[in-house]
């Protein structure tokens, strides 16, 4: 028996500097059915997206080293990675500001802090999207 991971299932990059935080998103998201991989700053996050095309990127903004905003852009400006939707993470109340998320190229918004529930429902809902 080997303990492979099962593909099948939706790869969401967890990307947010508090270890508290990014590991209770990532409990949560394994827990309801998703494969996690985490990433603690914008470079990281950039480097592992590249590497997994994960399903979906939960990308807090204020980062260390590049902020989320940049990864982002970066994220949206490179063909491997710009289909991959991305949901902002953000202490800002950026989510009431009409065109906010097109400046940024981010496909939704949850303000933190949020509980678990919001996140997964959020992710469930930018992939059904996807598949559309």
């Amino acid at each position: 028996m080997t303990n492979a991971p099962d593909n099948s299932k939706p790869l969401v990059l967890v990307v947010d500097d508090y270890q508290d935080a990014r590991e209770m998103y990532a409990e949560y998201l394994e827990f309801s059915g998703f494969r996690v991989d985490q990433a603690t700053n914008g470079a990281e996050a950039l480097d592992k997206a590249f590497a997994l095309i994960p399903d979906v990127i939960l990308m807090d903004l204020s980062l260390p080293i590049i902020d989320g905003w940049e990864a982002t852009r970066r994220l949206k400006s490179d063909e491997r990675t710009k289909h991959i939707p991305v949901v902002a993470l953000t202490g800002h109340a950026l989510a009431n500001e009409p065109g906010s998320g097109q400046q940024v190229q981010c496909d939704s918004f949850v303000v933190k802090p949020c509980l678990p529930d919001t996140l997964v429902a959020e992710v469930k809902k930018v992939l059904a999207a996807r598949k559309k």
